[in-house]
Order: structure tokens, then sequence, then C-alpha cells
């Protein structure tokens, strides 16, 4: 944080005020490298190129699929690799808004109805068009939930992330990006539980919305949990309902759930309705309910329906996502036309329900599929 900076200022040989000019070096313009920072004394900058300031990740590969989707293997400080997305979506910053039939990134992290304040004027000019990417990054290396349909699991929890290499890799993807483009939304859905790892989550999440760094709108922020119930009171709490909810429930009822997700077994159903009740909220902004349909386990049309039961009276979208392969298990997804009439269950009940697109599964960057770099699993998989 900027403060932080100036408060360590006097032993690098600066006053306090060059603490906020490292803090935006770092993070509002992504500079890594002290000696680029020039508009810090010479000291300053010597004594930062002492302490190693030139980060805690690095870019170890970058896949590119054919939808133009960019997958980043990064490596750590200690060896270890986590993975994160970058995902290509409309065109704005005034220009197209999203298809409402169909779901992606973009409708994960943010509701559709705020889109229409980015909505063109009439009465001002157009600005220049730019192509929308949403970053999914990670905050764990590995992951202890197991549930069955995701790959980052399989090999269980390595170690948790710190909040700077949560950041680093917005700062990297972000450099990554071409001259067409612009970070919109930011979404923690990849390797890891994010509230599990709570406090470098909420540190993560104040640097990439502090107005002198990446400067996010919090609004542009989802977070996904499985279902981590005290959590979930916590982060309602520490930031009012500003940053997005998303809740990974993929069955609707606890037998069901508890097969896809161990986690419930701690917190049923009941429990974490009642949390996600309890979540406050600003106007015109709602929880988002994901939904991994998963043949044979929980797509039949009694499942829609027991989901439109359980989330009745609650704020909320959903998206559903049709499950992507994983090399772990033989589980897959349902017929499209399956999940049209599932789609079409939660539609006759009035919710605002999405189907979401492949992104990336060429590379293996769709949602599920982030592991760990040739890793060994170590949770018992089931095959169908």
């Amino acid at each position: 944080m900027p403060e932080e900076w100036a408060q360590a200022m006097g032993k690098l040989g600066g006053r306090p005020f060059h603490g906020k000019q490292v803090f935006r070096w770092l993070h509002a313009r992504g500079v890594l490298d002290a000696a680029k920072m020039s508009d810090l004394p010479v000291a300053v900058r010597a004594s930062l190129e002492d302490l190693g300031s030139g980060g805690r990740a690095q870019v170890a590969n970058v896949l590119t699929a054919t939808d133009g989707t960019r997958k980043l293997l990064l490596r750590l400080h200690d060896g270890a690799t986590i993975e994160t997305v970058l995902i290509p979506g409309v065109t704005g910053p005034r220009g197209m808004l999203p298809d409402p039939t169909e779901g992606d990134a973009d409708a994960a992290a943010v509701d559709e109805e705020e889109d229409f304040e980015d909505a063109p004027s009439p009465t001002l000019a157009r600005a220049p068009d730019y192509v929308r990417v949403t970053q999914c990054i990670s905050t764990q290396v590995g992951c202890a939930m197991g549930c069955v349909f995701c790959a980052s699991g399989v090999a269980g929890l390595k170690r948790h992330l710190g909040a700077d290499e949560i950041i680093a890799q917005v700062l990297l993807g972000r450099a990554l990006l071409g001259d067409d483009e612009r970070l919109r939304n930011v979404v923690y859905m990849g390797m890891g539980e994010p509230l599990a790892n709570y406090d470098a989550t909420v540190r993560s999440l104040r640097l990439l919305t502090h107005p002198d760094g990446i400067g996010l709108s919090s609004r542009r922020v989802t977070v996904s949990t499985s279902g981590l119930v005290p959590e979930i009171a916590r982060l309602g709490d520490e930031f009012g309902g500003n940053i997005g909810l998303a809740v990974s429930l993929h069955a609707a009822d606890d037998e069901a759930r508890t097969r896809l997700m161990p986690i419930n077994k701690k917190y049923p159903l009941a429990t974490l309705i009642a949390a996600l009740r309890r979540y406050p909220l600003p106007r015109r902004r709602r929880i988002t309910i994901e939904y991994t349909l998963v043949a044979g386990k929980n797509d039949s049309l009694q499942d829609a329906h027991k989901l439109s039961r359980l989330l009745f009276g609650l704020p909320v979208k959903v998206n559903l996502i049709p499950m992507n392969p994983i090399e772990a298990a033989t589980l897959g997804p349902p017929s499209f036309s399956g999940v049209l009439a599932f789609q079409r269950v939660l539609c006759d009940d009035g919710y605002s329900c999405f189907i979401r697109r492949r992104r990336g599964d060429d590379v293996s960057a769709a949602c599920g599929q982030l592991a760990l770099l040739g890793a060994k699993p170590k949770v018992r998989v089931p095959r169908s």
C-alpha cells in the first residue's frame, strides 16, 4: 500500500511522498525495474534494486487458443508454478454490449444491467473501441477442495499465494495486452479457493482496487468460492457487498453436492444458502451461481427444478457450465440439448440464466482445467 511504502522510505534513503511514487510505478504502470522509475532519487532507486523489487513471478510460457484466450504459466520465486488466463471479450468502452443470450467470463463478473452504465451517450462523441479482457487469477498453488470436475485440486494443495503473487498475475497479464486491449474484469476463479487464503485474497483486493494503483472498480472484480460460510460473511462485512461474489454450487441437494464437492459435508446447502441470504448487496447487484453440468450427476430436469426452488427469493443469476474435460476423470458434460432444457426450466421460473461459452479449452484454459504442471494426482477422482 502507498502508506506502507511511505513508512519504508526512511530506510531506503527517500522521503514519505516517494512511497506513493513507488506504488504507482509498480501497480499503476506495471514497472518492476527500479532503474526505470525516473522521478525517484538515484539513491532510492539503488536501494530498491538492492531489495530485489523486480517481482515475485515470471512468465514461463504463454499458450494461445484459437479463440484468442491466452493461458499464462507463471513460475514463482520458489519454483512453484501457477496458471492465469486472459479472456478477450466484447468491444468497448462505449460500443457493443454483451449478448444477453450467452454467458462468458464477463457475465460471471458483471451484472448485465450495470453494463448499461457504459452504453453510448447520444450527445457524446464515441470513444475509440478496444477489446475488453477478463483475467482469471489464482490464489493457491493447487487446491484442497477436491471437486471432482476440476483439475486444480487433483494434486492437492501445495501452498497459499501471497498477495504480491496474486497481484503479480495481473501485472504480468496486463503487460501482455495488445494496444487494442484493456483489462476490464478480474475474476478470482483460477487455481485454489480464494476464501481459504482469506487474508492474502483481501489484501490483493485492496491493492487491485486502490485508486493509485491498478484502480479497477470493485464492481469489476468477482471472488468465487466453493462455499466457505464464515469467510463469505467476513468478505461481505469488509467490503459491504461491493466485491462481486460467485458461488460454486453445482448441485441442488446435499447428497449430490457432497459427491461432487466434499466441502458440502462441512457447510451443507441449508447453511450456505442462509449465508447468501445474509450477504449484503448494493442495489442492482446479484450473486452469481456457478453450476457445472456433469452428465448423469446433476443435469436432469428434476435437478433444474430443485435448483429453482433452492434459489427462490435470492438475488442471483445462474451460469451453467457444461463440464470441460480433465485428464483425471471420465466424467463429462450432457448433450447441448440437455443443457438448453436445463436452462429453459430456470428461465421459465424467472431466473437470468446463462450458458458459459467454452473459452480456451484447446489449451486447457477453460473452466476447471487449470492444473499444476507435472503434478501427480493425490486425490481420488471418480471415473464415472
